[in-house]
């Protein structure tokens, strides 16, 4: 049987296969942007990369269920609130809409829109969660959360107009910066519990 830290430990996973495939996939395409170019732009129809991107985001998708289980699992052993935890779920669909949909499909935009709802994540952390059970985390939250937030610049044209794709990638890394946290976190937390 899988330990639970394993399953906790694909939230390192996760970050490293989104942004190891969005950029070989953004490499390989001709004319494209990191700067000014959405991370979708790699996975819109016809484009030589749909296939690759497709699968990395559904992959992840899967994953990130598994990470969420885990979170879960000790979540409940310790005695933390699982509401931050289930947020992550936004990611989930979102992550796995927009891989399965891709532009310029309708049903990208809205089933890739639910991710707009995972800040939330960090933010009810930050008044469910105490100190005494994951040290820093205020702090951690609090830093990630506004780096998520830098990401919706992308709802503000007139800020930064013509790098819209660096403005969208402060949101991923948000989210991947709160996924490697909670999983180092998490591991530390579910050792503890196990020890004692």
């Amino acid at each position: 049987m899988i330990s639970n830290r394993k399953l906790i430990y694909t939230g390192c996973i996760i970050p490293l296969i989104f942004w190891i495939g969005i950029g070989y996939c953004g490499l390989i395409t001709e004319n494209y942007s990191f700067l000014a170019n959405q991370v979708s732009d790699l996975g819109s129809i016809g484009t030589e990369t749909q296939t690759l991107f497709t699968f990395t985001l559904v992959f992840i998708s899967v994953l990130s269920i598994i990470f969420i289980y885990g979170l879960y699992k000790t979540a409940k052993k310790t005695g933390l609130n699982i509401i931050p935890i289930l947020l992550i779920l936004t990611y989930s669909v979102s992550i796995f809409g927009a891989g399965i949909f891709p532009l310029p499909l309708p049903l990208h935009g809205i089933l890739g829109s639910p991710s707009m709802l995972l800040p939330l994540s960090p933010l009810l952390s930050i008044l469910l969660w105490k100190e005494s059970k994951i040290a820093g985390i205020k702090i951690a939250s609090g830093l990630i959360l506004l780096i998520m937030f830098l990401g919706f610049l992308t709802l503000m044209p007139d800020i930064l107009t013509d790098y819209f794709g660096l403005k969208q990638r402060f949101f991923h890394l948000g989210w991947s910066l709160w996924f490697i946290y909670l999983s180092l976190k998490f591991t530390e937390l579910d050792r503890k519990t196990n020890a004692s």
